[in-house]
């Protein structure tokens, strides 16, 4: 990654000028601290790269950190905010959403909050859906169960009709909680504000289990997938101990990315072949998985199998493709696939196999958070508060360097994070399984 050409500029509303409220709430020693906007998280913090950038003339490449600042754009007590989640459900919706509304309601004073029903959908008058009001009283306790409070929904939707719905509530911040999908929806939102001459900031929190958003180094949710996926390779693990040639084959998400196949295979070490989409395989051949799933089995009598959703899709290139309703390619059944193809294999051989097939995908989206992502999206929702009542604009809070910091959403938009196969994270899954490239060439 070339973090020079990293544009890291954030658009504001205007200047902000209305002494902060959150300044009132602590005293003495355990005053607020306030951020200034020059205060920066570099990017790259290897040294050749910072000598490189300074002996070239460049300051170094840096986000702006996140966190309170000591004048505001907004007058609190005539705010008013919504609050949107979109695309599939992950851990930690509900805290983001807990997050938000109390400190809106108790840092910034601000008590018209309003949370837009099913995505995208709650804007357009055809839907017919009502918002919620958000107060202390109703997010109190939400944080304790999985989905979204106030729901989800996939598609594009117009977003002329979503600014007019914006400009007939008089809302002034706009969060949106989603992935790759509603941060393009929201640089959309956020251009057509400006091109309306609208004060309406558009803040975005980025939500994706797979951990795959550009210039964010986590995103909340993957952490419980992560807890989840070791019990359920416990549980692979098992059933393959538990009978003859034992075979156990766990599919976990990750469309484009393996993190949370590798991340779950190191926290549980009992897999032997964890297969991601970023590294290609083979199935036949001597090198080729079947050939070293069958050495296992032959040496230990058991194998335990971890399969990225979006892993081995070339077996299916002859299949017609298909979309979702956000867009999105759906993709086939690599689990299903390769519980047929070790099938047949063995069946072929002579040899009887036991395969074990687990699929905890939807059951892992729909829990509550964990006790460190329930932490992680705490930070997460405060500090989208702090910047759009700082009058900050087409911007979400990511994490970067051990830093909450303010990333432009054109910066992300468009753009997916995948493992490095030369990086620490694989290499430290193939000394973990001992897997081998599984490759013929």
């Amino acid at each position: 990654m070339d973090s020079t050409s990293v544009d890291t500029e954030i658009p504001t509303l205007g200047e902000a000028k209305i002494p902060s409220p959150v300044q009132n709430l602590t005293k003495g020693a355990n005053r607020i601290t306030f951020v200034p906007d020059n205060e920066r998280v570099l990017i790259d913090v290897r040294e050749h790269s910072l000598v490189r950038q300074v002996k070239e003339g460049q300051a170094p490449s840096s986000f702006q950190l996140a966190g309170p600042r000591s004048n505001i754009f907004f007058d609190p007590s005539k705010l008013r905010c919504a609050l949107v989640t979109c695309g599939g459900l992950c851990p930690g919706l509900n805290d983001i959403i807990r997050s938000v509304v109390l400190e809106l309601h108790w840092g910034y004073g601000v008590r018209n909050i309003y949370g837009i029903r099913y995505g995208l959908q709650g804007f357009i008058p055809k839907f017919g859906h009502d918002v919620i009001d958000l107060i202390p009283d109703y997010v109190a306790n939400i944080h304790e169960r999985g989905g979204s409070v106030v729901g989800s929904s996939r598609g594009p939707q117009d977003v002329e009709e979503i600014v007019d719905c914006l400009e007939r509530m008089n809302i002034g911040i706009l969060f949106m909680i989603g992935g790759d999908g509603t941060l393009m929806a929201a640089t959309r939102i956020a251009d057509a504000i400006l091109e309306r001459n609208l004060k309406i900031s558009v803040v975005g929190v980025p939500k994706t289990i797979d951990n795959d958003i550009y210039m964010v180094s986590r995103s909340f949710g993957f952490d419980t997938a992560v807890d989840v996926a070791t019990r359920a390779i416990m549980s692979a693990h098992n059933e393959a101990q538990g009978y003859p040639n034992g075979i156990g084959l766990l599919k976990l998400m990750g469309r484009h990315s393996g993190f949370i196949a590798a991340t779950a295979a190191l926290a549980q070490q009992d897999v032997n072949f964890v297969l991601i989409p970023e590294v290609d395989f083979d199935l036949v051949g001597p090198n080729g998985l079947l050939v070293a799933l069958e050495a296992r089995l032959a040496d230990r009598g058991h194998a335990v199998i971890v399969a990225a959703e979006g892993a081995g899709q070339k077996f299916f290139e002859d299949a017609q493709t298909e979309r979702d309703a956000s867009g999105n390619i759906k993709l086939k059944d690599i689990g299903g696939y390769l519980k047929e193809a070790i099938k047949s294999y063995f069946d072929a051989n002579g040899t009887d196999v036991s395969i074990k097939y687990i699929d905890p995908s939807y059951m892992i989206r729909s829990l509550p958070a964990n006790a460190n992502d329930r932490v992680f999206c705490n930070f997460l929702g405060r500090n989208a508060v702090h910047a759009g009542m700082a009058g900050k604009t087409n911007l979400l809070i990511g994490h970067w360097n051990n830093n909450f910091v303010h990333v432009p959403m054109k910066t992300v938009a468009g753009q997916r994070k995948q493992m490095d196969p030369k990086g620490r994270l694989w290499r430290s899954a193939l000394e973990a399984t001992g897997q081998g490239s599984l490759k013929n060439d």
